[in-house]
């Protein structure tokens, strides 16, 4: 895929956005936002920052207030190195302390990768705040466990995952230029920026605190049903997440079920396929 060069149309937006940062507990996080509205609370992943969003926020915005946060551990908000501190319940309260600070009484939450493992895990632990959910090529946390457990495919994908684990891992990587999925030169030339602002060891806190370890287990409690309208998207191409995370996905969500699995698109869609991404979710707020 050729690179484009979207400086003026992103430098644009920037001018256009607010940012914001409220505190949970000891921990500050920073939040941008536009528009009005219903509110949309956008979480990136790994190794990402709030701005990921920025196209989709951009169309959102002309009917919803639009919000993307920084994660903890990442850019402007705060970064604890403690692996206790990513946790899902913290990770939940995250997202609950950005929706009160907003004066919502709950939000459409749309994740990508570890913002879409924090997204279900909100839509589990505090449904009262997440009105509709959008999931961005991240299995269901017990599909997770399920296929590490009994498919050989997904465990040997997950591979990076266990030297993510390995304590004393971050000081050998270099997280600065983790940019090989961008397709656009102005969000890369921000992406490195705050990439060199996040603490390496906060950021793999989430595969330490969260990921499933050896040996693996297929999880015998049922989770909390999500029960809102949920919307799945999954890049088939992604070399990470296997679509086969997507089995019995039903099972889990008691509400309206929307999959859409794109050929051709890996595990970035929102730099893959960026235009696809917003009109699906245009379309899918619209329903």
């Amino acid at each position: 895929m050729p690179t484009l060069d979207l400086e003026p149309e992103l430098s644009r937006f920037e001018a256009a956005v607010t940012h914001h940062e409220v505190q949970n507990g000891d921990v500050a996080l920073h939040y941008a936002s536009i528009g009005t509205g219903p509110l949309v609370v956008f979480l990136h992943g790994f190794p990402d920052h709030w701005l990921t969003w920025w196209r989709q926020m951009e169309a959102l915005s002309k009917t919803h207030r639009c919000v993307a946060l920084d994660l903890r551990g990442y850019n402007l908000s705060g970064q604890p190195e403690d692996v206790a501190a990513y946790d899902p319940d913290t990770l939940v309260s995250d997202v609950r302390t950005v929706i009160d600070d907003c004066g919502a009484e709950s939000a459409i939450v749309i994740g990508h990768d570890w913002g879409g493992f924090v997204a279900w895990q909100t839509a589990m632990l505090a449904p009262e705040k997440v009105s509709r959910l959008g999931i961005v090529n991240m299995p269901h946390p017990w599909a997770i466990a399920r296929e590490l457990a009994i498919n050989p495919a997904q465990e040997a994908a997950s591979g990076y995952v266990r030297l993510f684990q390995t304590p004393g891992t971050e000081a050998g990587l270099d997280f600065g230029h983790l940019s090989g999925w961008i397709h656009d030169a102005a969000f890369r030339k921000r992406h490195d920026k705050a990439m060199a602002a996040s603490k390496p060891v906060a950021m793999l806190n989430y595969y330490r605190a969260c990921f499933p370890a050896p040996p693996y287990e297929v999880r015998s409690e049922a989770p909390p049903p999500v029960q809102v309208p949920t919307l799945a998207i999954h890049g088939l191409e992604d070399p990470y997440a296997l679509p086969a995370g997507l089995n019995d996905l039903w099972g889990w969500v008691a509400s309206d079920l929307t999959i859409k699995a794109w050929p051709g698109v890996g595990h970035f869609v929102q730099q893959d396929v960026p235009e696809r991404l917003t009109e699906t979710l245009q379309n899918w707020l619209a329903a």
